[in-house]
């Protein structure tokens, strides 16, 4: 048994297995892996167990759509905090691919956000649409924990409130365009969160759900287009938004409202 300060949260094994720290990067959470790749576990302290709660709640109800992605098998909650245990979702995060891997991999990743996208979304109990998104920002740009890390290299050296201001200044426009264009998103989608079967190339599944809820079609495909850029070389990019507009519809993409999202999710993490 790990001697994580979370070992007395984790469910006991059969003999002879053990969960495996995958990461003990934050402070009031910690992720684990059954040696035999089957489950993982997600621990929490106290003040995180509402969170967590919100993610459990979302795994649930996403495993109920069709929509690929990992099963609860065990929900914890004790004074020492919560522990989630998921299944595993199998094959390799897409941000592991090469560039040219990745490419083939496109349409099926696309593909499995627009099936995500295409949920009923008055089916969906999970609000994550742009009031609540810039309240969110407004908190932590307000506690000054913006992490530059995040934010376009154009904007790491412009004030936070600097930032939130001029998106404030596209609110009411953008706010118009959500009422009338209401999806079920991911809500971080980002390549790792995509998993891909690395024989076929072929999107198997999505994880980390905690951000899923009801928003603008363009939380998601903004942070996906981005996100991809690291990865691309040579010409693939290019291809790769041909591909994004054939698989995806080309008149529902917006680039005003890519590039809002895109430059307001940074301010959301802190």
């Amino acid at each position: 048994m790990t001697n994580s300060p979370f070992a007395a949260l984790l469910p006991p094994l059969p003999a002879g297995r053990e969960w495996i720290p995958v990461n003990t990067g934050e402070s009031t959470a910690s992720v684990f892996r059954r040696d035999d790749g089957v489950a993982f576990a997600k621990c929490v302290s106290p003040d995180g167990v509402d969170e967590l709660r919100g993610e459990h709640d979302r795994v649930l109800w996403l495993t109920g759509t069709g929509v690929p992605g990992p099963s609860v098998l065990e929900w914890t909650v004790t004074p020492l905090g919560a522990c989630l245990v998921t299944t595993t979702v199998p094959g390799v995060p897409a941000s592991e691919l090469s560039s040219g891997a990745l490419l083939t991999a496109w349409p099926s990743i696309v593909r499995v956000l627009r099936r995500i996208h295409d949920l009923p979304a008055t089916d969906c109990p999970f609000d994550r649409t742009l009031p609540s998104m810039f309240r969110l920002a407004e908190d932590v740009v307000r506690r000054d924990a913006v992490n530059p890390d995040f934010l376009p290299e154009d904007q790491q050296d412009i004030p936070p409130t600097a930032l939130l201001e001029a998106l404030r200044a596209e609110l009411d426009e953008r706010l118009t365009q959500e009422a009338d264009d209401l999806v079920v998103c991911h809500g971080d989608a980002c390549l790792p969160n995509f998993l891909v079967d690395p024989d076929t190339l072929s999107c198997v599944g999505v994880i980390d759900l905690g951000r899923l809820g009801v928003a603008d079609r363009h939380v998601d495909l903004a942070l996906l287009r981005a996100n991809a850029r690291d990865t691309w070389v040579g010409d693939d990019e290019a291809r790769a938004d041909h591909v994004l507009e054939e698989t995806y519809g080309a008149e529902r993409i917006d680039p005003a409202r890519l590039r809002f999202y895109l430059h307001l999710d940074p301010l959301t993490w802190g």
